[in-house]
């Protein structure tokens, strides 16, 4: 592309609508009347290029529509997300695929299959962030550079053109042009505006720095975009959930196996009526005494571990600290944080049952289950046997009338045992759950008899590490400068030019066109100087003038 040189002997880029230095307008023939002066008629890479692969994909992401519709697109999605649950909120040690569709039928199962259940994860949604990123680069690339090379380049000395073109204008005569010239430059240092003068020629400039705000804005919500999507780098960020019983020791989630946690005890407080300050009397007596919890706390024994991670070998512990973990109290350490955020009180965690002759009411052994890590077999000695043929965690009969179980989570547990004994080597089959017991094969000699059930309260913990934070927090701290900085200063400019013994003021504000006007008022009153005439306002009322005649004919 040639570029295209000015007859004040500036050389402009080609797509320049008028020259950087002087103002003069390139194409003399235009039908507007006024001026352009959205990005200093610069040239944008978008409106100059358009024949390679690359010109086309720059001219895509550089439109401001396809800016906005992509961030429509990302909002709608993320609203269609707070739909139904995300895969971390539902029930722990079930199938996503097949609790959605239990949940809420076939939208349920649509929601899965178009990845809305894991929506922050999916491949998807972060290309539409990606794009939104992509955008605000190129977006703010494609008009910063020019909008900064124009500026940098505007003369003192502006074309009659230019300035005869600008929304506010006015040719004044005047007798003593020195003394003019001495006061506006008086005014306009006073109002703290930037004079450039060039042979009698002013440029008076102030908010030049409010131009830049737009793009300071584009820089944060980036920071902010690569701080979102760097939560789903390894280690950047963590956010799970650890169920854990009293007296058990699991491995903490997120930690890749480093770290591990043992409850000692849960505990669970509530308000008590007459043993409480007054100040919560009238509380408890609205509610109802012992019904408001007035604290559930965990007593924890943090553990690391020593050594490599070998597969099938248990892990040697190390102790780091012991801690009581109270909500809005967590266990920090080495930037991990354990919320308590949720408990479950006495969760069924075995079950005893003896082996009974049902005639002679006759014992035979006891069995107990571990309803988290259940045996397949359970010897009796003298020939009696116990074997678990099948495990319902959380028991029901499904649509077809078959058991079936709705979680891992021993919430309802049903068994089908096959007892073998001396008398019936192959064995007899009995299906038990709580308060029912059924024989599939016919009546049963023996049974298996309740004996009892062992429980444990367990401590609903959410585990944090989160290494974005703070360039989150820088993100949307840098697009509040931008937003301030755009919102609340304008950027002004006043030319002076002297021609043959009559004076030309113009000036552009690229906002607040009434404060500018009040300004050029105050500035201008004691002078010479004609209050300068909006052209833009002129031209709608001409128009509105040609309207009425031509309803009036």
């Amino acid at each position: 592309m040639e570029q295209v040189k000015c007859e004040c002997g500036h050389v402009n880029p080609h797509g320049t609508v008028f020259c950087e230095s002087c103002g003069k307008p390139i194409a003399e023939d235009s039908p507007k009347k006024l001026l352009d002066m959205r990005y200093e008629g610069s040239a944008r890479r978008s409106q100059t290029y358009n024949k390679t692969v690359i010109d086309k994909i720059w001219n895509f992401f550089s439109s401001v529509k396809v800016g906005v519709w992509l961030i429509v697109i990302t909002l709608l999605a993320s609203a269609i997300g707070t739909i139904y649950p995300q895969e971390m909120y539902i029930p722990p040690n079930v199938t996503p695929a097949e609790y959605y569709e239990d949940q809420y039928g076939w939208t349920g199962k649509l929601y899965y299959q178009l990845g809305f259940h894991d929506l922050y994860g999916s491949w998807w949604y972060m290309l539409l962030i990606a794009s939104i990123g992509v955008s605000l680069v190129i977006c703010s690339l494609d008009r910063v550079v020019p909008l900064y090379r124009a500026l940098k380049n505007q003369g003192a000395v502006r074309h009659e053109t230019f300035l005869r073109r600008q929304r506010l204008f006015s040719v004044s005569k005047v007798d003593n042009y020195d003394k003019l010239f001495n006061e506006v430059k008086e005014k306009l240092a006073k109002r703290r505006y930037h004079i450039r003068e060039e042979n009698g020629n002013i440029l008076a400039e102030k908010g030049r720095f409010s131009r830049w705000g737009p793009y300071v804005n584009h820089i944060g919500l980036i920071i902010f975009l690569i701080g979102a999507m760097l939560r789903f780098v390894p280690g950047m960020y963590v956010d799970e959930v650890l169920w854990i019983r009293e007296g058990e020791t699991k491995e903490i989630p997120g930690t890749n196996g480093k770290y591990f946690l043992k409850n000692e005890k849960f505990t669970f407080e509530v308000y008590e009526k007459d043993k409480e300050k007054e100040v919560f009397q009238e509380a408890i007596d609205r509610v109802g005494s012992g019904m408001v919890a007035k604290n559930y706390q965990s007593d924890v024994v943090l553990y690391e571990r020593v050594g490599p991670i070998v597969p099938g070998e248990e892990p040697k512990l190390k102790k780091v600290k012991e801690y009581k973990i109270r909500v809005n109290e967590p266990l920090k350490y080495d930037h991990y944080a354990l919320y308590q955020v949720d408990f479950k009180m006495n969760e069924p965690n075995k079950m005893s049952f003896h082996l009974v002759d049902k005639k002679t009411n006759e014992q035979f052994g006891l069995v107990i289950v571990d309803l988290r890590n259940p045996q397949s077999a359970y010897d009796l000695g003298n020939g009696y046997r116990v074997e678990l043929l099948s495990y319902f965690p959380d028991f029901y009969f499904d649509e077809n009338g078959n058991p079936a179980t709705k979680s891992k989570i021993p919430n309802n547990p049903a068994f089908v045992f096959k007892m073998i004994t001396p008398d019936k080597p192959e064995g007899e089959v009995s299906f038990v759950a709580i308060r029912q017991t059924i024989e599939p094969l016919g009546d049963n000699q023996y049974k298996m008899a309740f004996a009892g059930l062992e429980t444990k309260n367990v401590s609903g913990l959410t585990v944090r590490r989160d290494f974005t934070l703070w360039i989150l927090g820088v993100g949307g701290m840098i697009f509040m400068i931008g937003l301030i900085q755009g919102m609340y200063w304008n950027h002004r400019r006043i030319w002076l030019k002297h021609v043959d013994g009559e004076v030309l003021f113009a000036a552009h504000t690229n906002k607040n066109w009434y404060g500018l006007k009040n300004e050029i008022k105050q500035m201008i009153d004691g002078t010479e100087l004609v209050m300068p005439i909006d052209q833009l306002e002129e031209t709608k009322k001409e128009a509105r003038g040609g309207d009425d005649s031509g309803a009036a004919k």
